[in-house]
């Protein structure tokens, strides 16, 4: 079966028989698929529950800069607004994807854009014409591969649930990565990479629609180099009721996992569609370079008192806040004929 370790509780009896479904005859699935089925499942997934999961109250499992109020939808219409010129963004459709709860991050009214709609997590999208694509922390919930390198090469990381329905994290040898690592690396023992094929396929099916436009993803990420080299725990960590965990196969269903971004996936996803993708930049960065002028209405508009909204701007943009631990990626693509 290999090597094992990372032992968790059993989970609930649904879960274990939709465990049991997915997996070979001996009880095992590759660890992304886990994670699909702990984050997608239909009823038990996390993503699909009816719960409240993002925001600031001790019932929800993690903030994000939607916490921060309305501001930040504000800023993103005005930042997109900047990047097309008021005019062509009269032409463009918003479209959010991913939004939680359905809900999206700009006003019902006095956006700059002929339209927008919010499309769920695991709703089809159905990218066409003139849009800009939108989504905030998206690709971190992709399912990820988890990479181990053992004492005889590299190591696939899988879940196996054993006769008390307990799981275990277990690791397969593997013959070849899917990936190629940087030359003249010599990485340690046990050096892990956590890699998400499933967020480059969903960053070239975006790709590939037939729209154009502009694309904007914020999320926290690393380069392929940060990745293959500087973090040897690997990124992947579980989230709930605020607390950081690396307890990945605890609760599924009722927790969130997830792991860094790996830009530079990205970016050659969109460079292979035709988009011209600019070099990824902090939120912080992003924000004020183009929506500087919106920002500075605001302050003028609030005064010298600390109102809400200034609040909000402090949450965004500082760099001890979320100014840097979010990062943008952004690109444009003329026409749809630039896709494949």
């Amino acid at each position: 079966m290999g090597s094992s370790h990372n032992h968790a509780p059993a989970p609930e009896a649904a879960f274990a028989a939709a465990f049991r479904d997915a997996a070979d005859p001996t009880g095992v699935v590759r660890f992304d698929a886990f994670m699909a089925l702990a984050l997608y499942d239909p009823t038990l997934g996390y993503y699909r529950r009816n719960q409240s999961r993002v925001g600031r109250s001790a019932d929800t499992d993690f903030y994000t800069s939607t916490s921060s109020g309305p501001l930040f939808g504000e800023l993103i219409a005005a930042a997109a607004a900047e990047l097309l010129g008021p005019t062509e963004a009269a032409t463009h459709t918003f479209v959010e994807l991913g939004a939680e709860g359905g809900r999206g991050v700009l006003p019902a009214s006095g956006t700059p854009f002929v339209r927008h709609r919010t499309v769920a997590v695991g709703e089809p999208f159905a990218l066409t014409g003139p849009c800009v694509v939108f989504s905030n922390e998206l690709f971190d919930a992709q399912p990820f591969r988890r990479f181990r390198l053992g004492p005889a090469g590299w190591e696939e990381g899988h879940v196996a649930i054993n006769e008390d329905g307990t799981l275990t994290e277990i690791h397969r040898p593997v013959d070849q990565l899917p990936f190629a690592l940087p030359d003249d690396v010599a990485l340690p023992a046990g050096y892990r990479i956590d890699w998400s094929e499933a967020a480059i396929a969903l960053a070239r099916e975006i790709a590939s629609a037939p729209w154009h436009g502009l694309f904007i993803a914020i999320d926290y990420g690393k380069s392929w180099w940060e990745l293959a080299t500087q973090t040897p725990a690997g990124t992947g960590r579980a989230y709930r009721r605020h607390q950081q965990s690396n307890a990945l196969l605890a609760q599924p269903g009722h927790q969130d996992i997830t792991s860094h971004v790996c830009w530079d996936d990205l970016s050659t996803a969109l460079t292979d569609g035709g988009f011209t993708v600019a070099p990824v930049c902090s939120q912080e960065s992003f924000l004020v370079k183009n929506a500087g002028g919106f920002l500075a209405k605001v302050l003028a508009e609030e005064g010298g008192n600390f109102s809400a909204r200034k609040q909000s701007i402090m949450q965004l943009l500082h760099p001890g806040n979320l100014g840097q631990k979010f990062q943008v990626l952004h690109a444009r693509r003329q026409t749809a004929e630039n896709s494949p």
